[in-house]
């Protein structure tokens, strides 16, 4: 059927996109557009929730960026919000509201800023954890670059116990700072402010987070109420009296029309602002509505954010040129008379696939509109055609692979060419690239440029020749720029990545669809990729998150008899990591959803969460009628009222570690 197909591709699409923009900080698609991708799903999965997948972005955040850093479970989950893009669908959202709870509500407009959702604690005024957001369940604990951003209070100015959550950003003049620094020593430019502050806050070496010096707007407090704060408004007045920087554009509305005010007095006045915003936050102020109002599975139905119009610049198109990604696929890029855009000069815009470019009769020489997709990646927009010379020929999407030569194929129901050809040295070179990239085996020292070089010299033939590099060595002595220090960095690096975890391994590997996320899941029930590789596909599709696409993606790649000469190979030089997780049929909680309140006897939430995920359970932090348990300690608020207004069982800590116990 064609909608099963429609919401396949939707979710495939909506997958990469979500990728490109928790993990990579590199969204390559508007806000509006990644907009009217979900609401489609939506829309689909309304009409036919039998066929919603595990792994729907409408069922989960985001994802987020796996280094070095420990994981810390959120107690209280970090949402998204639901993005408006105009003042009807701002007007919408009110009525919404209106016909849930019958009464009319004051807002409170904050300015959205563009930088790192984060959240931090404080144990009697004392700052000792911080994290990033991560997929909203799961973020990267960065205490130690939380203690180097500077606007960020250590100590508070009361002995309080509690969480903040808020943004990490880079001042503009702080940006352009680094980045004339950098031109000098010869290194990539950050693209803009937010990709900037979000490489600094997930460095391994708080020194260098230090040195980029980030700042920090506090705007939520987790569990306001235990404080005796029931507005939004009361909540930031709170936070400054704390000592938290709060951004002072906040503004108490009493309707949606003066919300729609505030919106039209920033639309310039942003630009003024040392900091770059994307939108106005527009929460309901009253916090005792909020249950009430409800919650999705991502977001919460009480506040939105509004987007403002990107920037839209004209410039020449010159030439459209194309890329071999990994997996084969195809991807043209537009190179453009270089031109400013959102502060920054661009020369480059992706184009996506042919359909793209032919629904938009995009061709060289046209003079093209550009904006930046959410303010940071260029797209190109529509043509100016009244500018058009009549001579300009139509584009023609490539036949053969511009790398390797053999004829590009076009799946069913897909807008994207691929090169199938398994020896491309377009694809081999980004699976090379992609196996030691930070986000999967980590290899310092092999980034792009040195992944290129060892690969033309015919050093690396695929992945498995990384660990044979140490009988190159002496040759490697003689490149440019690689002295005794820099080849022994490289070998110790290597070496090291024999320690990484399973799911590293996995994700590395680079199967079609499988992303970090995926990878860690699978750890979970195959200790080893030997078991992977004999998983069946009924097993993997009873696994969360994992839908139908992606269990035969990995059934078939595993069927490649060259994929598993590669592996074997790994194997015999070390690479052979095994997962700690306990077997599947002793994970007491699998299956089950627990939501944790109050306070615990003799475990923080933290690791009460963290047992709950370990014991195969899913940890949440709102109660809704899918909760299995909601463990309750002293001092329980609203979620165990609900859970009792539910029917939804109720556990004591001492019946919870029972439960573990059987």
């Amino acid at each position: 059927m064609d909608y099963i197909k429609r919401m396949e591709e939707l979710v495939k699409l909506l997958k990469q996109y979500n990728y490109e923009y928790y993990v990579l900080d590199n969204p390559t698609v508007s806000d509006q557009e990644y907009d009217s991708l979900i609401r489609e799903l939506e829309r689909l999965e309304e009409e036919h929730p039998e066929h919603i997948s595990k792994d729907s972005p409408t069922q989960h955040v985001g994802d987020y960026l796996k280094l070095d850093l420990d994981e810390i479970v959120h107690a209280n989950q970090m949402m998204s919000l639901a993005d408006v893009f105009n003042y009807q669908e701002l007007r919408e959202f009110d009525e919404r509201i209106y016909k849930t709870i019958h009464q009319k509500v004051e807002y409170v407009c904050e300015l959205k800023i563009d930088g790192i959702a984060s959240t931090v604690h404080y144990e009697d005024g004392l700052l000792v954890l911080g994290a990033t957001r991560g997929n909203g369940s799961v973020g990267e604990n960065i205490t130690k670059n939380c203690l180097t951003v500077r606007t960020l209070p250590k100590i508070l100015k009361a002995p309080e116990t509690l969480e903040v959550r808020g943004e990490v950003y880079m001042q503009k003049d702080v940006f352009d700072e680094l980045n004339n620094e950098r031109l000098k020593n010869n290194q990539s430019l950050f693209m803009n402010p937010r990709n900037a502050a979000g490489g600094s806050l997930r460095q391994l070496n708080p020194e260098i987070t230090r040195l980029r010096k980030l700042d920090h707007f506090a705007y939520t407090l987790v569990n306001p109420t235990n404080y005796g704060i029931h507005t939004q408004y009361d909540v930031m007045n709170f936070l400054k009296s704390m000592g938290f920087n709060v951004n002072p554009h906040y503004k108490l509305c009493k309707n949606i029309e003066e919300v729609i005010n505030y919106i039209e007095e920033f639309k310039e006045k942003r630009k003024t602002l040392n900091y770059a915003t994307d939108g106005i936050v527009i929460k309901v102020n009253n916090l005792d509505l909020y249950d009430e109002i409800g919650y999705t599975v991502k977001v919460p139905k009480y506040a939105v954010a509004y987007k403002f119009p990107a920037e839209i610049v004209t410039t020449k198109l010159k030439d459209i040129i194309f890329t071999v990604g990994r997996t084969g696929m195809i991807t043209p890029n537009a190179v453009l008379d270089p031109v400013l855009v959102g502060g920054t000069t661009v020369s480059r815009a992706t184009l996506n696939n042919e359909d793209f470019i032919k629904s938009r009769d995009i061709r060289i020489g046209d003079y093209v509109r550009i904006r930046k997709a959410g303010e940071i990646i260029p797209e190109v927009v529509d043509v100016d055609l009244s500018r058009r010379d009549p001579s300009l020929l139509p584009f023609e999407m490539l036949t053969h692979c511009p790398e390797c030569g053999m004829e590009l194929k076009k799946r069913d129901n897909e807008s994207e060419h691929h090169c199938v050809n398994p020896e491309c040295c377009g694809r081999i070179l980004e699976q090379l690239i992609h196996f030691a990239s930070r986000v999967a085996m980590d290899i310092e020292g092999l980034g792009e440029k040195q992944m290129e070089l060892l690969y033309n010299l015919g050093y690396i033939k695929d992945i498995s020749d990384i660990y044979l590099l140490e009988q190159y060595r002496d040759d490697l002595l003689t490149l440019e720029g690689y002295g005794n220090q820099k080849v022994q960095n490289l070998m110790d690096a290597i070496k090291k990545s024999k320690e990484n975890k399973l799911e590293q391994l996995i994700f590395g590997l680079g199967i079609r669809f499988v992303g970090s996320k995926a990878s860690k899941n699978l750890t979970k029930y195959y200790h080893s990729i030997d078991e992977l590789i004999n998983a069946k596909y009924e097993d993997l599709i009873q696994i969360d998150d994992i839908g139908d696409v992606m269990a035969n993606s990995i059934v078939d790649y595993f069927k490649n008899e060259n994929h598993l000469k590669i592996i074997e190979k790994l194997k015999s030089y070390g690479v052979n990591p095994k997962s700690v997780v306990k077997e599947k049929e002793f994970l007491p909680l699998l299956g089950k959803t627990l939501v944790v309140t109050g306070t615990l006897e003799s475990l923080s939430r933290d690791e009460a969460n963290n047992l709950i995920e370990e014991n195969g359970g899913k940890a949440s932090s709102s109660v809704s009628k899918k909760t299995s348990y909601v463990l309750a300690g002293v001092n329980a608020g609203s979620k165990l009222t609900k859970a009792q207004e539910l029917g939804i069982s109720i556990i004591t800590e001492k019946e919870f570690l029972e439960m573990l116990k059987k």
